[in-house]
């Protein structure tokens, strides 16, 4: 998809505040500091639209971007890392379970893996979770420019058989650094709407 026109909507605390349901939407989702924002700019072309910090739990509210005019990009809180209280975590949480089981417009949530490192307990608690929702959901690999080359596709088997994936479910490898991935991706989403 040729990307014309990006464009921060909206932020929401709460789900009261999430923009009315007129467009198709993606979700990215996935541990703190995974790159979910540095896929999202890669994916637009742009280099700032969603916010990148090195500091882990930046993203701490639903952010939604409109792409197009057309569709929005929706940046989740990551889970996992965040240096905040408790009570912050738990309101992450109720942010999200509202967003995922509320929106009728979400056609495929991205869920984001770091694939230096691959999936952790929470990464494959989060695959479970969004499966329960009995809609679709893509596996993105980032930040696999940094993995060694003669290292990859171990890296991608163990990945594979952590998160017990069938022949047929994607694993998208992603680098924001490359563009590797990037026409995959935009072509996966294209076919959803």
């Amino acid at each position: 998809m040729k990307v014309t026109n990006a464009e921060y909507m909206a932020s929401a605390y709460l789900s009261s505040q999430f923009p009315s349901e007129m467009y198709p939407e993606i979700s990215f989702i996935g541990r703190s500091n995974v790159g979910k924002s540095s896929l999202i700019n890669t994916l637009i072309n742009r280099k700032n639209l969603a916010y990148t910090s090195k500091q882990p739990g930046k993203t701490r509210t639903i952010n939604f971007f409109l792409i197009n005019k057309s569709l929005y990009f929706v940046d989740l809180p990551g889970y996992g890392f965040a240096k905040v209280s408790k009570t912050m975590q738990k309101d992450w949480e109720q942010l999200v379970n509202a967003y995922l089981s509320q929106r009728n417009t979400l056609k495929l949530s991205i869920l984001i893996i770091d694939g230096r490192h691959g999936p952790k307990d929470a990464d494959i608690d989060m695959f479970d979770y969004l499966l329960d929702f009995e809609r679709p959901v893509l596996l993105v690999a980032t930040k696999m420019d940094k993995v060694k080359a003669n290292k990859r596709k171990q890296r991608i088997t163990e990945m594979r058989s952590a998160l017990e994936l069938d022949q047929d479910d994607e694993l998208i490898t992603f680098s924001s650094a490359t563009g590797e991935g990037k026409n995959e991706l935009w072509q996966i989403i294209e076919d959803l709407l």
